[in-house]
């Protein structure tokens, strides 16, 4: 269940963080959307939000850096 929802967190945190092509965002503006979104569904899942903020946060951040989300 832990890689499952990581692994959802992580490409949810870079989808969302994608959305914000038009505004050039920096790797701090994708990683605090990317935190949110990952606290949120680790939270909905029964999980440990701190840990689904630490994992949307490193997939926000380095979405740009695997062309995810560009």
């Amino acid at each position: 269940m832990q890689k499952t929802l990581a692994t959802f967190a992580l490409l949810s945190a870079a989808a969302v963080a994608g959305c914000t092509q038009n505004i050039n965002p920096t790797d701090t503006d994708r990683a605090l959307i990317g935190a949110g979104a990952g606290a949120v569904i680790a939270d909905l899942a029964g999980e440990s939000a701190i840990g689904g903020a630490a994992i949307g946060a490193a997939g926000g951040a380095l979405c740009d850096d695997v062309r995810l989300c560009e």
